[in-house]
C-alpha cells in the first residue's frame, strides 16, 4: 500500500493523541498525556499556531505515523509509528522532513531525548541517522541527542 507523507494540520491532533497510545515502545495514553498538558486542544493549537510543526504518514487516508518538533528550538518532540508499520523507512522519512523544515529555518543544531538502554529501538535507530550522545539527560530522563547540519 502507498505511503502518503503530509503536513500536519490542527485538525490532527485527535489522531496524534490516539496512536501515541498504541506504539510498541514509549506509548503515552490520553490521560497520561493530559497528565503532563498535552491534550488535544493545545496539540491543536500548538499546531494551527506554527510553535510545534509535524509531518503525519497516511495509508489509505489513516494515520500511521508522525514526527513533531518545536520550532522555537529545534528540539524533535516526538516520532511516532503503529506497530505494524515500524521496519518500512516511514520513520526515517517523517525524521527527514522534519531535520529539513529545521534547516530552512536555519537551525545548525536539532536535539531530542532518546532512551538510553540500547534494547529500546529508538537507541540504535537516532545514532544509525547520525545523531550523537551530548552526556546530557532530560528532565524525563532520556539521553539528550544531537544533529549538527550542514546550513
Amino acid at each position: 500500500m502507498p505511503i502518503t507523507y503530509r503536513t500536519a494540520i490542527a485538525d490532527d491532533a485527535a489522531d496524534c493523541i490516539d496512536l501515541r497510545g498504541r506504539t510498541r515502545e514509549n506509548a503515552f495514553s490520553a490521560a497520561q498525556l493530559a497528565a503532563l498538558g498535552i491534550t488535544v486542544e493545545s496539540w491543536a493549537e500548538g499546531i494551527a499556531q506554527g510553535g510545534f510543526p509535524g509531518h503525519v504518514a497516511e495509508v489509505d487516508g489513516r494515520m500511521v505515523g508522525y514526527c513533531f518538533g518545536d520550532r522555537d528550538s529545534g528540539e524533535i518532540i516526538v516520532l511516532a509509528l503503529l506497530p505494524d508499520w515500524e521496519g518500512k523507512g516511514i520513520g526515517k522519512a517523517l525524521l527527514a522532513r522534519m531535520v529539513e523544515d529545521f534547516r530552512g529555518w536555519g537551525f545548525a543544531r536539532l536535539f531530542l531525548g532518546c532512551a538510553a538502554d540500547p534494547a529500546v529501538r529508538s537507541h540504535g535507530f537516532y545514532r544509525h541517522l547520525g545523531w550523537r550522545p551530548t552526556g546530557e539527560i532530560d528532565d524525563l530522563g532520556d539521553e539528550v541527542l544531537e544533529l549538527r547540519l550542514a546550513v
